[in-house]
């Protein structure tokens, strides 16, 4: 267990918090909660800098970090557009479902992607991208400035360009997976018997 990887897990561990704090602050409107969630998500959003950093700088890459670190991306990302995608004008501004829609259509897929492609190869490289870094960046941004009840005009052109990147990385990977399937010996044709 890595130095990265325990920095990891902890930003795995506050996402429910973070989860509950959204809930509570929407509830009972007390801005205490509001505080308590922008420190985890802030928090969480700090430490995924922090144990790449680490991971790179000390050597600490691993196969087992190679999956949390997505994951804890993916759990902290997700709880946040789902949240704040409900309608909770009184207390905060709302993502548009659309942005919601891509987000989860996009590792939804990806999810059913890597594992066919496991079950056909027996391996699944992924190559980040810059764009897929640049829709998590913007997702975070968006998420943050709903959070922060900043002007609500910027959140929609965040939400946009979360949307577009997220789109498009979510076409870079399925390519990928594609060529990764075409040069499976299991994707060629079975010999006649």
């Amino acid at each position: 267990m890595t130095t990265a990887n325990r920095i990891t897990i902890f930003r795995i561990l506050l996402v429910p918090f973070f989860i509950v704090e959204v809930l509570s602050y929407v509830e009972r409107g007390e801005e205490w909660h509001r505080c308590l969630a922008i420190g985890a998500f802030l928090t969480a959003a700090i430490c995924d800098g922090v144990d790449g950093y680490i991971a790179r700088r000390y050597n600490q890459r691993s196969e087992l970090g190679a999956i949390l670190d997505p994951l804890a991306d993916k759990l902290l990302l997700v709880a946040g557009i789902v949240l704040l995608s409900l309608h909770h004008e009184q207390y905060l501004p709302h993502l548009p479902l659309w942005l919601t829609a891509t987000v989860i259509s996009r590792d939804v897929l990806l999810l059913l992607g890597l594992a066919v492609i496991y079950y056909a190869c027996g391996r699944v490289t992924v190559k980040p991208h810059l764009i897929g870094k640049v829709a998590t960046v913007l997702q975070m941004v968006a998420v943050c400035w709903a959070l922060l009840k900043l002007p609500a005009n910027w959140l929609h052109w965040f939400a946009l360009g979360a949307t577009i990147c997220t789109g498009v990385s979510g076409v870079i990977y399925v390519c990928d997976g594609v060529r990764q399937l075409s040069a499976s010996p299991a994707s060629s044709p079975a010999p006649k018997q």
